[in-house]
């Protein structure tokens, strides 16, 4: 194996002094353990691991957080110091996963891919919309992405900061963000352009960057198999975004059952969004200023629709439309 002739060899001595450059000294470990780097669940926090030859301090797991559940630890997701410069990467150990999605009565086969990650994270350098990050080898030879950690709130985080009143935030707000989304589609359909698709667009994988103030696509190791249309999921999943960001957040049945019952009473089953059936997609029966152009793209999305969009292109000429057709 001659590639590791060249590695640099760290002793322990090497490693407290680079620990100590980054880290408080009462947080600096008592001692330091290198750690194998083929099996994830064995690398804890305060453990090293050394990857392409840099060492890196490893910090916690990240977490999930979808669907309102904060605590289940991802385990092959952990935070990590860069003992050489100092900064923060996320690191993606390979962990193979399977799930079945349905749209309506579309049914699309998921499964987590590194190897499409990597080649999404090459696609992507430089490009202020989305992640980035590189890709090694564990010492078991599987991928592992290092992936540059990015400062900042999500989407849900920023649209639930703004104003309750949802007149106030559609025509103090939403233009702005209605603009931004737009770009994240525009990001979306560059993936698409190139044969590649995101796999898992949901809201809280749109981070707005603090330092740049644009809005990053992360996390792309989902991949499906589609039999009726290879985009279909994602487009799906930037609808999803789209009734959340016009609804200033969700609304769902539960809550017009309280506090607005008499709209509830207006909706049918055809109103309701095509794969949480408990959020309302028409949300102009609801807020009746949303202008009907803007909800006819919604209602693409809806339990009841008879089309769907067939391309990112698409939908983003509709929604430039939308756009121009808003006051302000």
């Amino acid at each position: 194996m001659g590639h590791h002739t060249s590695v640099k060899k760290y002793t322990e001595e090497d490693l407290f002094r680079m620990v100590r450059l980054w880290l408080p000294e009462e947080n600096v470990p008592k001692r330091l353990r290198v750690k194998d780097t083929s099996d994830f669940f064995r690398v804890d926090y305060d453990d090293i691991v050394m990857l392409g030859g840099t060492p890196y301090l490893v910090r916690n797991n990240e977490r999930e957080r979808r669907f309102g559940v904060e605590d289940e630890p991802k385990f092959w997701v952990k935070r990590a110091v860069n003992l050489v410069t100092g900064r923060v990467k996320i690191l993606k150990w390979t962990f193979r996963e399977k799930f079945r999605g349905r749209v309506g009565n579309l049914v699309f086969d998921c499964v987590r891919s590194p190897l499409k990650e990597a080649r999404i994270l090459n696609i992507v350098q430089g490009r202020p919309d989305f992640m980035h990050g590189e890709t090694v080898q564990d010492s078991a030879g599987h991928l592992l992405r290092i992936i540059d950690y990015i400062q900042g709130k999500t989407l849900p985080e920023i649209v639930r900061a703004m104003t309750p009143n949802h007149e106030d935030f559609f025509r103090d707000h939403y233009p702005g963000l209605l603009s931004e989304f737009i770009s994240t589609v525009e990001a979306i359909r560059f993936l698409h352009d190139k044969g590649e698709k995101h796999g898992d667009i949901r809201r809280d994988h749109l981070i707005r960057d603090s330092e740049t103030g644009r809005y990053r696509w992360i996390d792309f190791d989902y991949n499906y198999r589609h039999r009726a249309s290879k985009f279909g999921y994602d487009l799906f999943g930037l609808g999803n975004v789209l009734i959340f960001i016009t609804g200033g957040g969700d609304i769902t049945v539960q809550a017009l059952s309280m506090e607005a019952p008499e709209k509830l009473a207006g909706l049918s089953g055809e109103d309701v969004n095509i794969i949480f059936h408990n959020r309302v997609a028409n949300l102009k029966k609801i807020y009746p200023y949303i202008p009907e152009f803007l909800n006819r793209i919604l209602m693409h999305f809806a339990a009841g629709a008879k089309v769907y969009y067939e391309s990112t292109g698409e939908l983003l000429e509709d929604l430039k439309k939308a756009r121009d057709m808003l006051p302000g």
